[in-house]
């Protein structure tokens, strides 16, 4: 179980883990063990509420394939379990970050004070370069 809030978790058969080989450097070692970790989740068969299936789905990126499975792959650590650790938090940050439901925003005016501080900003401005085109002629 992956828990992700106090309410909301994931059951250990909705992820799916394959150990992999790792790329990149690491002389013989990288070659003969398999340490990197594919992480898969299906979210339209997961047991998350659908409002966050949604959000994930929305949010997902380059995690995301085409069939809504999120994919991660987690190499950093040398070892499988700390790789394994890693690829987990990872799902859990995606997870938590579209359970947060953004706050809308509610649209406001400038205030007479701020409009009038930006028109004297751009009057300042202009004199400036007024100054500079009176020296060239």
């Amino acid at each position: 179980m992956i828990r992700l809030t106090p309410n909301l978790l994931i059951a250990d058969d909705e992820v799916q883990l394959t150990a992999v080989r790792a790329q990149g450097a690491g002389g013989q070692n990288v070659n003969k063990v398999s340490s990197a970790i594919h992480l898969r989740f299906d979210i339209a068969a997961s047991s998350l509420p659908d409002r966050i299936k949604t959000r994930l789905l929305a949010q997902s990126g380059h995690h995301l394939t085409q069939d809504g499975v999120i994919v991660i792959k987690a190499q950093v650590h040398r070892s499988q379990d700390m790789n394994r650790s890693e690829a987990l938090a990872r799902l859990a940050v995606l997870v938590r970050a579209a359970s947060v439901v953004r706050r809308s925003r509610i649209a406001t005016r400038p205030t007479r004070a701020s409009k009038e501080r930006r028109i004297e900003g751009k009057k300042h401005r202009a004199q400036i370069k007024a100054g500079r085109r009176a020296g060239l002629e």
